[in-house]
């Protein structure tokens, strides 16, 4: 497909910390989500599936952001869950793409995408749970 993930690794987020990693990573991921979402429609034209893993791809740290002004330990909670079910429904997005043929999983900026999506997975799960169990100390 034509367009390159080298512009798009190792981002950061415009004006926030660069120690943030859960934020920089889903910026950086639903950076690779745009690029997978333009070949497919440019070069597959492929329309339905590509807009919805858009759409899932890119909510990701789109709630991350919103967690990191969150009202209260709750809403940053319900932020950060909301990120966590949109990286399980972009998991289910790629897996339908590559069985239904429109992109290879053995391409490597698909398994990188299968990768980096099960680390975000795994990043948030562990941060949710810290931050319920730490719910009643602030």
């Amino acid at each position: 497909m034509g367009h390159s993930k080298a512009n798009v690794k190792n981002t950061i987020m415009p004006n926030e910390s660069p120690n943030n990693i859960v934020l920089n990573k889903s910026y950086t991921f639903a950076l690779s989500i745009v690029e997978l979402y333009k070949d497919l429609t440019d070069v597959k034209k492929e329309y339905v599936l590509s807009k919805q893993l858009l759409r899932s791809g890119t909510s990701i740290g789109a709630n991350i952001a919103e967690a990191q002004a969150a009202i209260s330990k709750k809403d940053f909670i319900a932020k950060l869950s909301i990120s966590a079910q949109e990286s399980r429904e972009t998991q289910y997005w790629l897996r339908l793409l590559v069985d239904s043929h429109f992109v290879d999983k053995d391409e490597q900026r698909i398994s990188e995408m299968f990768k980096e999506v099960d680390g975000l997975i795994r990043l948030l799960t562990s941060i949710i749970k810290s931050a319920q169990k730490n719910k009643g100390n602030v």
